[in-house]
């Protein structure tokens, strides 16, 4: 009987499946084609390999069986890191008058998702882009999120193959002129973002309710959610109705977001 539970028990047990260790085969006209446009945006790389990996989205690795590690989501981790710090430094030696909370919001309006597609639209950057055929007949390629990611995964490249002063110069031509226009103000108004996000594909209409007021009336604080058909979508706490609101805005526009990915 034991002999017979022991063989059952044999025939059931799986072999754990083992991690792709096919690394990601560039040919040589490949790589000339990603250093040409790499001089197209003012940059003279030393490892061309490091913007081919940025470029490189997961769908792609999965479709063609390659090391996980060779898609770009670690790139887009490191530079994203660095992506804020040139903007906050940028921001702290350009505007000396302005505080710490309007540096926060300008900061997180230049990063957002929809500003950094926007830029890496603007630098062609969809055209270079390894996608996996599923990701493609989806529209992978114009898609906002994935255009973003590409971004923080070039400028993680950027750091890693050339250091922080490339970034800077990347920057002084790619984004730091788009701060000085004023090109990043409307996306403070975290109100009208979230319309506009809810606008893509949803309907409905949402809704701002002041839910409670407390504190003396000289330190008056005011507490806000905003509401989407039935549904919570956010809540914020602030010394004004107005600053309430757009505090429960940006939590709101936070949450959609993470939902959408």
């Amino acid at each position: 009987m034991g002999v017979l539970m022991q063989q059952s028990s044999r025939k059931v047990r799986r072999r754990p499946s083992k991690r792709s260790t096919k690394k990601m085969q560039v040919t040589n006209a490949q790589k000339s084609k990603y250093k040409q446009f790499l001089r197209s945006v003012g940059i003279e790389c030393e490892r061309v390999e490091l913007f081919i990996q940025a470029f490189t989205h997961s769908s792609y690795v999965n479709e063609h069986h390659i090391r996980t590690f060779d898609d770009n989501e670690r790139l887009e981790f490191l530079g994203d890191a660095v992506l804020e710090l040139a903007i906050s430094q940028y921001l702290f030696k350009t505007f000396d008058k302005m505080s710490e909370g309007e540096m926060t919001k300008l900061r997180a309006a230049i990063v957002c998702e929809p500003s950094l597609a926007t830029i890496a639209n603007d630098l062609s950057f969809g055209e270079y882009v390894f996608l996996g055929k599923g990701e493609e007949m989806t529209g992978g390629r114009d898609r906002s999120a994935l255009l973003a990611d590409v971004f923080e995964s070039f400028v993680g490249a950027l750091y890693l193959d050339l250091g922080m002063e490339a970034v800077y110069t990347f920057l002084e031509k790619t984004v730091y002129p788009k701060i000085q226009e004023g090109a990043f103000s409307h996306r403070m108004d975290y109100k009208s973002q979230l319309q506009e996000f809810i606008q893509q594909d949803r309907h409905g209409t949402l809704e701002y309710h002041i839910v409670q007021e407390k504190g003396p009336a000289h330190c008056r604080e005011f507490v806000s959610e905003v509401w989407l058909d039935e549904e919570k979508l956010g809540e914020g706490v602030g010394r004004s109705k107005k600053e309430a609101e757009q505090q429960a805005a940006q939590r709101a526009l936070s949450k959609v977001s993470h939902n959408k990915e």
